[in-house]
């Protein structure tokens, strides 16, 4: 069966255009031009992701995101208007699995959906691997779970956290510049903006200090940019 797409937005010609790209590259697609009808569309066509725009007529795409999630765990690519509401995408951490910007290129969202749907296949039935705990760190990994655990307490990550936080522990002492670690962690780095890396290390700083507010886990290199603490 191909999967469906749940498309919520209401300018005709977007959707139109939406339609056309992903029905070429191998989808199903279900549309709802307001947050109410999505949410019956979501009952009805059980979605495998949804692209969801920030501006609806009946209320806020942020809002309904919420919605959505309480009713059904499913992948979300937010569609925005206006570039300044990416910071608060990214400040909010909402959990989306990704956002685009309009003016857009369908055929650039319909890739984006096969990507986070590439992450979110389960994986083989191979037997998983134990976690790791990287030596002499005060971090343990449990790649299998995407789980990172910090002095023992497991930390509340979005995926780019994880990713994220998982690069710089890899690699202790190594320092990325923010352009290295949007090609690593990001899906579509070159339509991403490199803020959105300070962004995320404040974020995941914040969480580092409620549990140990005494060390500063992530280093900063002025003009260089990130690395994990080497020595602890």
């Amino acid at each position: 069966m191909k999967p469906t797409i749940l498309i919520i937005e209401d300018e005709p010609a977007i959707v139109d255009a939406i339609v056309y790209a992903l029905r070429t590259d191998g989808f199903e697609t279900a549309c709802a031009a307001t947050g109410r009808e999505g949410l019956d569309r979501l009952a009805a066509a059980a979605p495998a992701l949804v692209v969801l725009d920030i501006g609806l007529p009946d209320g806020s795409g942020f809002d309904l995101f919420h919605q959505l999630k309480q009713a059904r765990d499913v992948p979300v690519i937010f569609l925005t208007a206006r570039a300044a509401e990416v910071d608060r995408i990214v400040g909010l951490e909402l959990g989306a699995d990704d956002y685009v910007v309009k003016p857009f290129s369908p055929r650039e969202l319909s890739a984006r959906v096969k990507a986070v749907l590439r992450r979110a296949k389960p994986g083989s039935a191979a037997a998983p691997e134990p976690p790791r705990a990287p030596v002499g760190l005060p971090f343990a990994v449990d790649e299998t779970r995407c789980l990172v655990s910090y002095f023992g307490q497991p930390l509340d990550l979005s995926r780019y956290e994880y990713k994220l936080i998982l690069t710089l522990v890899k690699h202790p002492g190594w320092v990325f510049s923010r352009e290295k670690l949007m090609d690593l962690v990001w899906d579509v780095p070159e339509s991403s903006l490199e803020r959105t890396v300070d962004t995320h290390v404040k974020t995941i700083r914040g969480k580092l200090r409620a549990i140990r507010p005494d060390i500063e886990a992530i280093v900063t290199h002025r003009g260089l940019g990130y690395s994990l603490k080497e020595d602890w």
